[in-house]
């Protein structure tokens, strides 16, 4: 039986990922904090392990003796109070948990990394807005996609120092589906009446499904090519207001007050929301990094060395997907 680990497998995409890994008769090993809710991981065949990201040597005591076929780190945070948290966790962690695999000795068939489209930043603004690619020079332009972006120059160096780790990394744009939290604000807010965005220039927007993103993972275990990079989106390109659509009509067409703010009152909100957090040291979702992802205008990104190294094909576009997650939450009473 392959052994699979997951690390980040209480959150939103890894906890989906466990799933699929059990549903294909794998040994699944969840990896979370001590701290963390097992609320979505109540499969009886599940194996959880504590691991440290943040302490190197408790790690590799924490994995020595143990053996995994597959790797998939899940883990990382997308929101904090301060820019070195994001360095901490996203890039440290991630270098802590691959020396770790090494010290102990393990001999992976792969290690697959969810990094974010988010680390390109404004590329390609200049309309007509063109595709991201992998070509590209990533400009990230928030602590969080500047973190995921160290993790994998660093994945990138390890050649270089004659270490081999057969390892995938997978871009997802925005990424949505039944227990993500940030989209559900925002069907929060259309089931109470109102419909905010900020901006006054086209958004070209693109979004993935999250059973789409897992199938990609588990493509990327079987036929992912060591050290590639893909972008993962339901193929499709969107306009700002397409996901409030979608909700509105999913949560059955309530009348809608309609609220579009200039990116400069945008800037002083989130100015004030960073402010707040740190003041009272609560993480806000109005913050600097949301300016900047609110701001960006192309989130365009090519598909097709997915398609065509992975086999990869989004199965759930955009209004099938909210759909979906819109009678999660309502049957689970988040709405």
């Amino acid at each position: 039986m392959e052994r699979i680990l997951v690390t980040g497998a209480s959150g939103f995409i890894g906890s989906f990922i466990v799933e699929e890994a059990l549903r294909r008769g794998m040994e699944v090993w969840a990896a979370m904090r001590k701290t963390s809710s097992k609320a979505f991981l109540q499969d009886q065949r599940i194996h959880f392990i504590q691991l440290d990201l943040a302490d190197e040597g408790k790690l590799t005591e924490q994995l020595n003796g143990m053996h995994f076929d597959y790797v998939v780190h899940a883990a990382g945070v997308t929101k904090c109070l301060h820019e070195e948290d994001f360095h901490r966790v996203n890039t440290i962690g991630t270098q802590h948990l691959v020396n770790a695999i090494m010290a102990c000795g393990m001999k992976l068939r792969r290690f697959v990394y969810l990094s974010s489209l988010s680390i390109f930043g404004p590329v390609h603004e200049q309309q007509p807005y063109q595709e991201i690619r992998d070509t590209d020079t990533p400009q990230p332009n928030t602590a969080y996609g500047r973190s995921k972006l160290a993790a994998e120059q660093w994945l990138d160096s390890l050649a270089d120092q004659g270490v081999q780790l057969p390892y995938v990394i997978l871009r997802p744009t925005g990424v949505y589906g039944p227990r993500e939290r940030d989209y559900f604000m925002m069907a929060k807010s259309i089931s109470q009446h109102v419909d905010f965005s900020v901006g006054f220039k086209q958004q070209d927007i693109t979004f993935v499904y999250v059973t789409d993103v897992v199938q990609a993972v588990f493509l990327a275990l079987d036929h992912g090519k060591t050290g590639r990079k893909y972008f993962l989106s339901d193929g499709q390109v969107y306009q700002s207001r397409a996901f409030s659509d979608c909700l509105q009509q999913a949560l059955g067409h309530p009348w809608l007050l309609r609220v579009k703010a200039p990116l400069w009152l945008l800037r002083i909100v989130t100015c004030c929301g960073e402010y707040w957090g740190k003041l009272t040291g609560k993480i806000t979702a109005l913050n600097n990094d949301k300016y900047h992802i609110l701001r960006q205008r192309n989130w365009r990104c090519d598909i097709t060395p997915a398609i065509r190294d992975l086999g990869y094909h989004p199965e759930v576009q955009l209004e099938e997907g909210v759909r979906r997650s819109v009678a999660w939450y309502q049957e689970n009473h988040w709405l």
